[in-house]
Parts: C-alpha cells; sequence; structure tokens
C-alpha cells in the first residue's frame, strides 16, 4: 500500500471531522516521503495545517468554491479530456471496469474519474504502473497546479506533488490548450445548475449509502478512530 497516494488523495477529499483529526498522521506520511523534495513537503504544510485547525464550515465552503462551482479546476479528470462528450460515458465505463478487474470497488458516489478516487486505486498497484497512469495525466494536474496557483491556494501543493510522483514533464502544447479554457465563475449559479443538470449519470454505488470517501479511505488507511462503512 502506498500510503502517500492515500494521503494525497485524502487531502483533495471531501473536509470533514474525521479527516481533520487524522491530518497529524496524514502530515506525517507525507512528510517523510523521501520521493518527493524537501521543497515539496514544505509545500504541502499549509494545506495540512488548515485541514487540521481550520474552521469545518469554511474548509467546505473553499472546497465547494474551487472544486465543485468551477468545472476548470473539477476533480473529474475527463471533465478536462472529454467533457461533455459521448466519449466521457465510454471512458468512464472502461475506468470502472479496470478497477473492477482489479478487485476494487469504489464505495463513493463519485464519478470513476474523481481524482481521489482515482488515486485511492493507485494507492494498491505497482508503483511503475501510478507512474503511468499520472504521467498520462501530468497535463491535466499542471493546468490544475498552476490555476490552483494564480488563486494562491495551498490545494495546489498536491497537483506539484502528484507531478514529482508521476515523474515526467507535462506537455507544453496541451497545457497551453488546458489552460486556454475560460476560468469558470464559481458564483454563476446559473451555470452550476446547468452543470447539475448534465451530471445527473451516476457510475458509483447510490449515494443515500452515506458512506463519505473520505470516511472510507480514512478506515483503509488505517487511521486512528478511522471505521469502514458498513456497505462495504
Amino acid at each position: 500500500m502506498d500510503r502517500t497516494l492515500k494521503a494525497l488523495s485524502l487531502l483533495l477529499s471531501y473536509p470533514s471531522r474525521a479527516l481533520q483529526q487524522a491530518m497529524p498522521e496524514i502530515g506525517g506520511v507525507l512528510a517523510s516521503d523521501s520521493r518527493l523534495t524537501a521543497a515539496a513537503r514544505r509545500a504541502l504544510r499549509p494545506l495540512v495545517q488548515a485541514l487540521a485547525t481550520g474552521d469545518l464550515y469554511d474548509l467546505e465552503e473553499q472546497y465547494v468554491l474551487l472544486f465543485d462551482r468551477s468545472r476548470t479546476l473539477s476533480l473529474n479528470l475527463f471533465e478536462h479530456v472529454h467533457g461533455e462528450s459521448r466519449d466521457r460515458g465510454g471512458a468512464m465505463v472502461a475506468l470502472l471496469e479496470t478497477y473492477r478487474d482489479a478487485g476494487f470497488e469504489p464505495v463513493t458516489s463519485e464519478l470513476p474519474d474523481h481524482l481521489p478516487v482515482l488515486l485511492e486505486f493507485l494507492s494498491a498497484r505497482p508503483f511503475v504502473e501510478t507512474q503511468e497512469t499520472l504521467a498520462d495525466a501530468a497535463h491535466i494536474l499542471e493546468a490544475l497546479n498552476a490555476r490552483l496557483v494564480r488563486r494562491e491556494s495551498p490545494y495546489a501543493a498536491v497537483f506539484a506533488s502528484l507531478l514529482q510522483l508521476a515523474g515526467v514533464a507535462p506537455d507544453r502544447a496541451a497545457v497551453a490548450e488546458l489552460l486556454d479554457q475560460p476560468e469558470s465563475d464559481p458564483n454563476d449559479l446559473e451555470a452550476l445548475d446547468q452543470v447539475w443538470e448534465e451530471s445527473e449519470v451516476r457510475f458509483g454505488p447510490d449515494p443515500s449509502a452515506g458512506c463519505p470517501a473520505s470516511r472510507e479511505m480514512l478506515a483503509r488507511m488505517d487511521l486512528p478512530g478511522a471505521t469502514p462503512c458498513a456497505a462495504e
């Protein structure tokens, strides 16, 4: 199990009390991984500190404004590749089959291409496979990193770390193409309503199962106080 990938996955999950309680150990995992440069590990500290000590409601609001209301910052990777085309649905089905063939069943209402879900899956795969997958998504990770740096968000450090683990330089032309897309306005509620209307299809388990992805991953990471969900 690659605990660093699990830790990075949790940092990108929706904030919760359980996540806050686990932040000391999550921070310790990240601080001890020599695959990341000292600068990258230092850059993660502000986010670790904010998630550990910040007001939960403020953290939730910040997360929603960044990742749920800004399509250009979506954590659903295929959003950046296929948009709302039919190709996205086919890619989603293929990814879910890849998960299941490896014995991994996401216990979450998130889509299969949701980055925290993908990172949890990769944490149980050989590192060479992880690097190949992250390398394929390097241009998306770099575009997200650049947009978050512009917003002075501490979440940018997570994407910088993932790029280091990928071990490749992202394609500049592909990054530029993504960055040419206009920034989304998180306060444009009419546009947000359209996003929800376009996102009715769900590939994961029923959301009514009541198991937040962050809680399930905390349990699988064997962190103190974390218990697995019943619907496992």
